[in-house]
């Protein structure tokens, strides 16, 4: 049997998992004095989670990380299932998909690191920024030829909404 075409797995996806670092960021910090970790977040990717968000896909991110601030931006994003400080993602993806009765073959998760394999392990479609750790390339059905934090994320939720016909509508657009 020929493996399921990517594209055909992409028209099924109802929500979308990212990690933060690696993936909306490209993994680096800055240290200020007062020990903040600043991070920088790429406004394409930003505007591509929004208006999923506003198109009714449900939107989880989930990172290891624990900056508020990271939060925040997600907040005003419209994205509110954000699992900051995670230890064991597998717990996190399994509240997101039972909170909102998501099945693994409607997810697509991009990550970039180890701590990301167990659940791109468990979803439809695993996929990574092209800078990933070679693990995780190996066992994605897409790597984007985007960087993490480079647009790899606007990479992904475009191609799919574009299949669903949600992508791009001038109504309500004033000129």
């Amino acid at each position: 049997m020929a493996m399921e075409n990517f594209k055909t797995k992409l028209n099924r996806v109802k929500a979308f998992i990212f990690d933060v670092d690696g993936v909306l960021t490209d993994g680096s910090i800055t240290l200020m004095p007062d020990g903040e970790q600043v991070r920088i977040m790429n406004i394409k990717d930003g505007y591509a989670l929004q208006l999923a968000a506003k198109k009714g896909y449900k939107i989880a991110i989930i990172s290891g990380g624990k900056s508020e601030m990271v939060r925040k931006r997600l907040n005003g994003l419209g994205i509110f299932d954000v699992y900051l400080g995670s230890h064991n993602k597998i717990d996190n993806y399994n509240e997101f998909i039972a909170t909102y009765d998501i099945q693994p073959n409607e997810i697509l998760y991009m990550g970039d690191d180890l701590p990301d394999y167990e659940v791109m392990q468990r979803v439809g479609i695993p996929t990574c920024p092209n800078d990933s750790a070679e693990e995780i390339k190996n066992i994605s059905i897409y790597i984007s030829d985007k960087k993490g934090g480079k647009g790899a994320v606007r990479d992904v939720i475009e191609q799919v909404m574009r299949l669903h016909d949600n992508w791009f509508d001038t109504k309500g657009f004033v000129w």
